[in-house]
């Protein structure tokens, strides 16, 4: 998820101005003894914050360090994902809980499926995930359900909240069922992403993960789950396309999750277009540009016929984290489209505004003149195509 922000005036009040100082200490440290020294204390006003639902000064203080630049930013955010995503239990005996998620990128000419995940599948699911990527004493509680971006935590401390509960689960090797009433709806995409969710347990100083562990590896650990773990995942998303990403820790997922997502819904635009326009790859042309508002936002790639200049289909590639203009993303937007099978591709250079359509809200997307368009599939083609391209 995107942690980069724009600097706002914000009220400061007592809460805010400890955060920034023990940031801004913590920044400065010298040595790890000091490091833990105000770590503790960032935590325990960090989980003060979380307890009284208070996002506003959470935001607040970030969005001021944001804009102040250095080191204190990254030390606040690091330990407000920390605070929300993990616990350090020492009712009994002394257990380690963080809070993690399963990303999977999904295409499909079809609505990708979101929400509650059937007992037997969520039992297969628990199997693959402790065989190989939980620590062999680590306990694992799930959530019943099959999460989609528009459902996911919208603030931290409904975040830390999540990571309460399902820490109780864990603890006893049990899963959650959620109360899904009152879930927001799915928007469709043709490409996007799903998220099984989940917290693991051990004791405290021992191995989470099995990459911990002295015989395991990150590599190794994701190779086996998109073997054993695809085949877990699959009855989940019938008539879909999918690649399952590492399961880890719940921010870094979802941060990696939109890193991925970007190359793959390039590609999953092209088999699309191929698919139901009946052409090669190499018979489509791209065009990208730039998109701002007070500064770099995105680049927007329109798709088009070789032979014609209409939009037939459009991806936003948007910038993530520390990216700006000085990052060479459309090299790294040409590489993906060249490895699609394009052999046209046509990189704009000048600024396009941040435009959508007034009727629907969609982007507009570039065409070869670079003029702002709709993405329409040709009248015969449009039935098939979802609501909503991404």
């Amino acid at each position: 998820m995107k942690r980069n922000r724009f600097s706002r005036r914000t009220k400061h009040n007592p809460a805010t101005e400890e955060l920034i100082r023990l940031a801004g200490s913590a920044a400065q440290s010298s040595s790890r003894i000091e490091d833990e020294f105000w770590q503790k204390r960032l935590t325990a006003a960090i989980d003060r914050l979380l307890a009284d639902g208070d996002d506003a000064t959470l935001n607040g203080t970030l969005d001021h360090l944001y804009g102040a630049g250095g080191r204190a930013y990254d030390e606040l955010a690091d330990m407000v994902e920390s605070c929300c995503e993990s616990r350090r239990l020492d009712t009994g005996a002394a257990q380690d809980v963080v809070l993690f998620a399963a990303p999977l990128l999904a295409w499909s000419r079809f609505v990708i499926p979101s929400g509650a995940i059937a007992a037997e599948h969520l039992a297969a699911l628990r199997v693959q995930l402790q065989a190989h990527v939980l620590a062999a004493d680590a306990k694992l509680g799930l959530t019943d359900y099959l999460w989609s971006p528009d459902q996911l935590p919208q603030s931290y401390s409904e975040t830390a909240q999540l990571t309460e509960k399902l820490a109780k689960a864990a603890l006893h090797g049990k899963d959650l069922k959620l109360d899904t009433a009152a879930m927001p709806e799915t928007t469709n995409f043709l490409s996007d992403t799903r998220y099984v969710i989940g917290a693991v347990a051990a004791p405290r100083g021992a191995a989470l993960f099995r990459w911990q562990e002295d015989d395991g590896t990150r590599t190794e650990a994701l190779k086996q789950w998109r073997a054993q773990g695809g085949d877990a995942m699959r009855p989940l998303l019938p008539a879909c396309a999918m690649e399952l990403l590492l399961p880890q820790p719940y921010h870094a997922a979802a941060r990696e999750a939109d890193r991925a997502s970007r190359p793959y819904s390039l590609r999953a635009a092209v088999a699309f277009l191929q698919t139901t326009l009946n052409i090669a790859a190499s018979d489509l042309r791209a065009v990208l540009a730039p998109y701002y508002d007070r500064q770099i936002e995105e680049f927007r790639i329109g798709f088009t016929l070789a032979d014609s200049t209409d939009v037939v289909h459009g991806v936003v590639w948007p910038l993530l984290e520390a990216e700006d203009e000085a990052a060479d993303m459309p090299a790294q937007i040409e590489a993906v489209l060249s490895e699609a099978g394009l052999r046209e591709i046509i990189a704009l250079d000048h600024r396009f505004p941040m435009e959508y359509c007034d009727d629907c809200g969609a982007p507009l997307y570039p065409n070869p003149d670079g003029e702002p368009s709709h993405a329409e599939l040709p009248e015969e083609q449009a039935e098939a195509a979802p609501r909503h391209l991404h």
